[in-house]
């Protein structure tokens, strides 16, 4: 994540020791299990990956937890794809015949070596969607339901707007971006639209279980609509006039230790716990001190921005029956659009003191996404030529059709438009945006078959949030063709989230309950309150080049899971690695319409 905790001054109180979790794998040392912790629907492939010094030559015996019996004895495969070099032998153990609901683990016959406990039931996903929206209450801005506390009262004072520099603009509100205190409107206007593309998909998936400031009261509206609306007004506040727009709050300032967000020691000029500066989309390169982004316009942001609005003003005329919010949401989404229209390229973060910043570099795809929204609300015949036009230039690109890329460089890192477009259109524009999609998950599948885990991501920074927009495309593929074909391998990209990796931990904060997940993240929460926040998404693995590159990276630990890591890639729970061991807020709102898919299989 563009954190920049690599310039954290990791102090003593640290050195607490790493939690060890209920549901922590028991091996002989000799053996190892990997599955899916969370469980398998009925009717799912069911996989588990072996791996061992050694060869494995005894079958394995599937227990049943609540007879304590055997159900089945089940022999190993060997899997002959790359080891990235550090088991000789990985087997696959395949029990996708076992649809029976219940409790289990799988054993091998002979050592002590056995899995971590699993359901199968259709009922496996129920509530996972209600722990990702608490992860982002507790990233909210302003008032934070989580700490109780109002924070960031004075964001923010102007760069590079068309006011004098330093003017007080309003900017508070939004999302903490991930362990640190930042707004981006690159990501903060991702996950606004994406919550509520989840919504119109899934709309029965989300619970009523807190009112509009994310306290445990319900208020008749769907959580995940309150969510949004967080940041829906965020970005009309952003948004004061057609000609203006507000793309980042704070920067790498930001990062001078462990802090809550009501008390931020931060300074930018006017103070500690004071003014952070809010920075104008120019589409012009920007930067305060050494380090300088890039841009050639902001068509990204105000693109995806228009996407979010467009479909807010769908949902708040047709679902919540506000006609006064939903037009304002239209007028906004129009000049928005507008802006995109006027400024296209793309606008990157900036950073102040050190090197890292979003990348992005697409453009494209979020002025598809606005312009099919806004003719789905509008039908003003433009927008949707404008979105054919814009379909034609994302095209594919994509990280997934690539070994590597850049931090965010390809951001979102999936098109929602090509989905949101696609029945707008003709049936030969849908066969486009149909291979458009099939060609990146194409790429990823044919790469997956080159590793024993079958995962089709390249480990760049935030490898999560690639994962999970595989699965969601993979999700949306079908949706639009109705072609099963990649199924097996959209499980598969699941299984890894969830423990089917080297590491047998889940990737998301507290899920699933009492099982391996990650508790020692890098965010001021857990340094200073030593609390876990469910549901958060963590950044991932990565090359282990990557990580051996990274500064101000270190250890506080000794690692948990030193016996299998392995040369290719890495991840630490640990509090020391911003790399792999951050939630963060775009990765986490990311994965919900993946969750509500799952979800919707107990319904």
């Amino acid at each position: 994540m563009i954190s920049g905790k690599f310039i954290f001054l990791l102090t003593v109180f640290l050195a607490f020791s790493q939690i060890a979790n209920s549901g922590s794998v028991e091996s002989s040392g000799e053996i190892y299990i990997r599955i899916n912790q969370v469980g398998y629907l009925p009717n799912d492939t069911k996989i588990a990956i072996v791996f061992s010094h050694k060869p494995v030559k005894e079958n394995f015996f599937l227990f049943s937890k609540d007879n304590k019996s055997s159900v089945a004895t089940l022999k190993a495969k060997l899997v002959k794809s790359n080891s990235w070099g550090t088991f000789g032998y990985y087997y696959e153990v395949d029990f996708t015949h076992i649809k029976m609901p219940g409790n289990y683990y799988l054993r091998e016959k002979k050592s002590n070596s056995k899995s971590q406990p699993f359901r199968i039931s259709t009922e496996v996903y129920q509530n996972q969607t209600k722990k990702l929206l608490g992860f982002m209450r507790q990233q909210r801005c302003g008032y934070n339901p989580f700490l109780d506390v109002v924070c960031h009262k004075k964001d923010g004072r102007s760069m590079y707007g068309p006011m004098p520099d330093s003017t007080y603009t309003d900017a508070s509100g939004g999302w903490h971006d991930a362990g640190d205190q930042l707004k981006y409107l690159i990501t903060g206007s991702y996950a606004t639209a994406h919550m509520l593309m989840a919504f119109e998909l899934f709309p029965n998936i989300f619970a009523d279980e807190t009112n509009a400031l994310g306290q445990p009261v319900p208020n008749g509206i769907p959580d995940v609509l309150d969510e949004a609306k967080w940041g829906l007004d965020w970005i009309h506040k952003l948004h004061p006039t057609p000609s203006k727009l507000i793309h980042q709050v704070g920067d790498d300032r930001d990062h001078v230790g462990w802090k809550l967000p009501d008390n931020d020691p931060s300074d930018y000029g006017w103070g500690p716990n004071s003014y952070r500066v809010a920075y104008f989309a120019t589409g012009k390169p920007q930067g305060l001190n050494k380090y300088k982004s890039k841009a050639t316009g902001f068509a990204n942001l105000a693109g995806r921005s228009a996407a979010a609005m467009a479909l807010a003003a769908r949902i708040w005329e047709e679902y919540m029956k506000d006609t006064v919010y939903a037009k304002e949401c239209l007028r906004s989404a129009q000049t928005l659009y507008q802006l995109g229209k006027e400024n296209e390229g793309y606008q990157q973060g900036n950073s102040y003191g050190a090197p890292y910043r979003y990348n992005e570099e697409t453009w494209a795809d979020d002025m598809e996404w606005g312009a099919a929204e806004l003719y789905r609300i509008t039908g003003d015949a433009s927008y949707l030529e404008d979105a054919m036009k814009y379909a034609k230039m994302a095209n594919t690109i994509s990280w997934m059709n690539r070994d590597t890329a850049s931090h965010y460089q390809y951001y979102p890192f999936v098109n929602l438009g090509h989905f949101a477009l696609f029945d707008l259109v003709d049936e030969k524009f849908q066969d486009t945006l149909i291979r458009y999609y099939q060609e990146g998950i194409k790429y990823t599948f044919n790469k997956a078959k080159t590793n024993s885990y079958k995962i089709g991501i390249p480990f760049i920074w935030c490898s999560n949030n690639l994962l999970t927009s595989l699965i969601t495309q993979v999700i949306l593929y079908e949706k639009m063709t109705s072609d099963t074909r990649y199924h097996q391998f959209l499980i598969e990209q699941r299984d890894w989230l969830f423990g089917r990796n080297p590491w047998a931990t889940s990737m998301f904060t507290g899920i699933p309950s009492g099982g391996e997940y990650p508790v020692d993240v890098h965010t001021s929460i857990r340094a200073l309150k030593n609390k876990e926040v469910p549901g958060g998404l963590v950044d991932g693995p990565v090359f282990t080049s990557i990580f051996n590159s990274l500064k101000g990276l270190t250890l506080i630990n000794s690692d948990e899971f030193a016996e299998v890591q392995n040369r290719y890639v890495v991840y630490h729970d640990d509090i020391g690695d911003y790399s792999t061991n951050e939630p963060t807020m775009d990765g986490t709102a990311g994965a919900i319409l993946m969750m509500a898919y799952w979800e919707s299989f107990s319904r």
